[in-house]
């Protein structure tokens, strides 16, 4: 992916990838707990499919999995986990928007085929915008950049410096083209005015072993999927992309603090279903999500991991109309990003 400085920067609120709040146009009486509207009395009544666009072990698979805990205990059926990668998350969002729309088989959506690849894939893209319906927010990550422990530094700046002092020698890897984390790593090339080889794979799973195999000597990962080998020693993290330090990894730097405050992404993860999923479908799983993600248990828990709440209603919570405007917003901001910057993917 080649991305110009100058056209980044030229997009307002582009190189700032932080999230806006957004005021739900619903009721109290629509995110009361295991609301029932009219017509889904009957759902679900037998086992239903969260397929995950990315391998097991990233952020969308660990995300997917504490939810699918928490539907299962709202509404009596199990959510079966089902990782189908590949294509940046296409090939698993392309998947549930062609599958039969009742109610049992449902996407775990990330930023990347969510947003940024409708406009990055063009005329590519297997499925449109408008054959997924969205039904609630549920996490969003910051970023983390770390190094192998091989790698002789111990910070961002001093990152920069071997980088600027070994043109060429690094490999930066990412779980995928066009994912958050590979644009988070072409904004850090490009704000530190450095060099380093962009590896994609196809999750994070197989990203991180390279990296603690020291095969590839930095990379970008949501924190969730990354903390665990952080804290234990595995990975030496240099730098978190979120305006303020995180509670989950307190002793780890922001980007601002150590130099390049232009390097600040936020990615996010919801749920969507087939467009044609009978609406009062939606809207009960959306009045559940909500529930959820407002549990003090569930949000410690994401909180831990180093997610934030989704927080797009004023009482701290999702809809499906605000997780609506949500991605509408997020695919204009990202088209614009990707058409300035000239991004394309091979």
């Amino acid at each position: 992916m080649s991305v110009s400085r100058r056209a980044l920067l030229a997009a307002p609120g582009i190189v700032s990838l932080g999230l806006a709040a957004l005021s739900s146009p619903f009721g109290s009486a629509a995110r009361a707990q295991g609301a029932t509207a009219p017509g889904a009395a009957g759902w679900p009544n037998r086992p239903v499919r969260l397929i995950v666009p990315f391998t097991p072990a990233g952020t969308t698979d660990v995300a997917a999995r504490i939810l699918a805990e928490r539907l299962q205990a709202h509404l009596g059926q199990p959510f079966t986990v089902e990782n189908r990668a590949g294509a940046g998350g296409n090939v698993g969002a392309d998947a549930v928007a062609k599958a039969e729309p009742d109610g049992y088989t449902v996407l775990m959506q990330a930023i990347s085929s969510g947003a940024i690849n409708y406009t990055l894939y063009g005329g590519r893209m297997p499925y449109r915008p408008e054959d997924l319906a969205e039904v609630g927010l549920v996490v969003r990550v910051p970023n983390v950049i770390f190094v192998t422990n091989a790698l002789p530094v111990r910070s961002l700046r001093e990152l920069v410096a071997y980088a600027k002092a070994n043109p060429g020698k690094l490999n930066i890897g990412s779980s995928g083209a066009g994912t958050s984390l590979h644009v988070t790593g072409e904004l850090l090339k490009m704000e530190a005015g450095i060099e380093m080889t962009h590896v994609p794979f196809r999750g994070a799973g197989p990203m991180l072993a390279e990296v603690i195999a020291g095969r590839v000597q930095v990379a970008v990962d949501n924190l969730p999927s990354a903390i665990g080998h952080l804290r234990e020693g595995r990975l030496r993290a240099l730098a978190v992309t979120t305006a303020a330090r995180t509670p989950a990894l307190p002793d780890c730097p922001t980007t601002a603090e150590e130099g390049l405050p232009g390097v600040e992404a936020t990615a996010w993860f919801g749920i969507q279903a087939p467009a044609r999923t009978p609406r009062p479908i939606v809207e009960r799983l959306g009045a559940v999500i909500d529930a959820i993600v407002k549990e003090p248990a569930t949000r410690a828990r994401m909180a831990d991991l180093g997610g934030m709440m989704p927080d797009l209603t004023p009482e701290g919570g999702t809809t499906p109309a605000a997780f609506t405007a949500f991605v509408r917003a997020e695919t204009a901001k990202w088209g614009e990003v990707v058409r300035k910057s000239g991004a394309t993917v091979e």
